[in-house]
């Protein structure tokens, strides 16, 4: 599972299993935002009818498995986040920015890990595989 980070020092690539850091990249894959009707939306992504929403918001998550038509709050331990990316062909992987370090959840959002290294501020991610 590869992840392509976005930061402000450039492109970093991230092996998410292994919780290593691959080395430089060169861009992050545009991915389309979808239209969230949530207040205070930083950023989104979607796979399938999962949505997910960073906020500017305690806890900074909201999650859709319905397209959208209803929302529940999620990551109540994250801080402050500016990116999200869920993985297109498995929905419950996705992947969360918060200022300078990575967290990824197996299950839909339900328990989030950190990897353990930090980064120069990031802006966006994308899961490259």
């Amino acid at each position: 599972m590869i992840a392509a980070v976005g930061t402000v020092a450039g492109v970093f690539l991230v092996d998410v299993e292994d919780e290593t850091l691959l080395g430089e990249g060169n861009e992050v894959p545009v991915t389309e935002r979808p239209d969230v009707p949530l207040p205070r939306v930083v950023a989104a992504a979607s796979a399938g009818s999962t949505v997910i929403a960073v906020v500017e918001h305690r806890p900074p998550l909201m999650l859709s498995n319905d397209g959208g038509a209803t929302w529940r709050e999620a990551g109540g331990g994250l801080p402050p986040g500016f990116a999200v990316a869920i993985a297109e062909d498995e929905p419950d992987r996705m992947l969360y920015a918060a200022r300078n370090r990575l967290y990824v959840s197996a299950n839909g959002g339900v328990f989030w890990r950190s990897l353990p290294f930090e980064l120069p501020d990031i802006d966006s991610v994308a899961w490259m595989d």
